[in-house]
């Protein structure tokens, strides 16, 4: 029950961060490509420092709940962060939420309770042997530089949707990378210094998802790639247990449900105001 609070606290957390950010990267020119210059510029920015600062408020929260939960339902809460983010910029920009972006929430918490009761996830060991854990890291990390590649060779809408889910990967990479440290210890984990690239790396790549066109092609990567890689993750290498047979079904329509749920918040105008 506690890491389910921490999580969602987290979600909570890393939405008000996120708006934050939009806001300061929206004054880049609309297609900007990965470069050092643009990152430079976004450090000048009170507001997207502020943004970044918060969420890494939202990180020591999930390094909480990983420590009391299943990486598969933390990573799963996390989803909600698309619902806070529209319910923050609903406050601060005073501007009322339609009533089918209300009903795409209620829809989006649904498909994410349907989401766990269906896997049901628990188990798992907290001691991984390394050779695994680099096997697995170097899969992980193949596959998003695979999508980056693709993602650059494109403009906008493509893009966006190719850094969208090589973002989302790779924060559910961060995420398994802050599981081990809480099951090591932060000193003593190898994780940590992996840390020290992995983060700073998952920021530039956000903000150039953000940045490569409009959200609604960036956020359905963000929101289900995250989840989806903690669930391989999970029963994969951590050796954590998920229901199967009939209960398959359940999980593939909740997984429709997040996913179209998603594209249709990420359409509000609110978001645009946030970015």
């Amino acid at each position: 029950m506690l890491g389910v609070v921490f999580a969602v606290l987290a979600a909570a957390t890393n939405a008000a961060g996120s708006v934050m950010q939009r806001t300061g990267a929206r004054k880049q020119p609309e297609g900007s490509r990965l470069s050092r210059d643009m990152l430079l510029h976004l450090v000048t920015q009170r507001v997207w420092i502020a943004g970044v600062l918060t969420t890494l408020a939202g990180l020591g929260l999930q390094a909480l709940a990983l420590a009391n939960a299943p990486i598969v339902v933390v990573q799963s809460l996390l989803v909600s962060e698309l619902g806070f983010v529209l319910v923050l910029s609903s406050v601060v920009f005073r501007t009322r939420l339609p009533a089918r972006e209300w009903a795409a929430l209620a829809g989006l918490g649904a498909g994410v309770a349907l989401l766990l009761v269906s896997l049901s996830p628990g188990g798992g060991r907290p001691h991984v042997p390394v050779p695994t854990w680099l096997l697995a890291s170097g899969v992980t990390v193949a596959t998003v530089a695979v999508l980056v590649a693709i993602g650059v060779r494109y403009r906008h809408v493509r893009r966006a949707a190719y850094l969208g889910i090589a973002a989302g990967m790779w924060f559910g990479f961060t995420a398994v990378l802050i599981d081990g440290i809480t099951a090591d210890g932060l000193f003593s984990a190898w994780q940590t210094y992996a840390m020290v690239v992995a983060g700073p790396a998952g920021f530039f790549l956000l903000q150039n998802a953000l940045r490569a066109g409009p959200l609604v092609a960036s956020q359905p990567g963000l929101t289900l790639a995250n989840p989806l890689v903690a669930l391989g993750w999970g029963v994969a290498v951590f050796g954590e247990q998920v229901r199967g047979g009939p209960w398959l079904a359940g999980s593939l329509i909740a997984a429709a449900l997040i996913a179209a749920c998603t594209l249709q918040l990420a359409g509000s105008h609110l978001l645009d105001d946030a970015e």
